[in-house]
């Protein structure tokens, strides 16, 4: 029976990692201040979002968008109502209406991100997710303090879509860039 117990914490490792979302990708251009998901490599929707008004970079206390290949390593806010308030993660209970005025929350949902490469391994300490935001009005131009920031119903569709161990690739350039050499163009592009 002792011989067991060793064995649990392995087999367990191997099932959760073995649930990763490997089907989809998420590639966030900086320059276009846009998001693309792919399923199997292939663009199935973009959304505008709002990166960084302080630029880019990995360095704590910076309130800069990290680069890179990172994944999400944690979803929260599932079945909240659009606008439900999160503070340190945790749902507060209120509601905060779309472009309400003076408000800059985090919003509906929120998938944490952690970084995949050396210099972004610090990306989840730095509290870096994609969530909602009620400043839908900035949505589109670097906004945020370091987050991706989303439209509430484009997070939902998001949070819905994809699983945690997606791949989240934050480009400087253009979508374009980051896709397979056959998916130079997104829906809707």
């Amino acid at each position: 029976m002792k011989r067991i117990f060793p064995l649990i914490p392995a087999a367990a490792a191997v099932f959760l990692s073995a649930c990763a979302d490997t089907q989809h990708r998420m590639i966030v251009s900086v320059a276009e201040q846009r998001m693309v998901v792919l399923r199997d490599e292939v663009p199935i929707a973009q959304f505008p979002v709002s990166t960084s008004k302080f630029g880019l970079g990995d360095s704590p206390k910076t309130y800069s968008t990290p680069l890179g290949h990172m994944k999400i390593a944690k979803k929260i806010g599932a079945g909240y109502p659009v606008g439900m308030k999160f503070k340190s993660r945790k749902p507060t209970g209120e509601i905060v209406p779309i472009n309400a005025p003076g408000r800059d929350p985090i919003v509906t949902r929120i998938l944490w991100l952690s970084g995949l490469e050396p210099q972004n391994r610090n990306t989840r300490s730095r509290y870096i997710y994609i969530h909602g935001t009620p400043e839908e009005r900035n949505i589109g131009r670097p906004a945020s303090f370091g987050c991706v920031r989303m439209k509430s119903a484009d997070v939902i569709w998001l949070y819905d879509t994809v699983g945690k161990g997606a791949r989240v690739d934050i480009v400087p350039g253009p979508v374009a860039s980051a896709l397979p050499p056959a998916q130079g163009t997104a829906p809707g592009s």
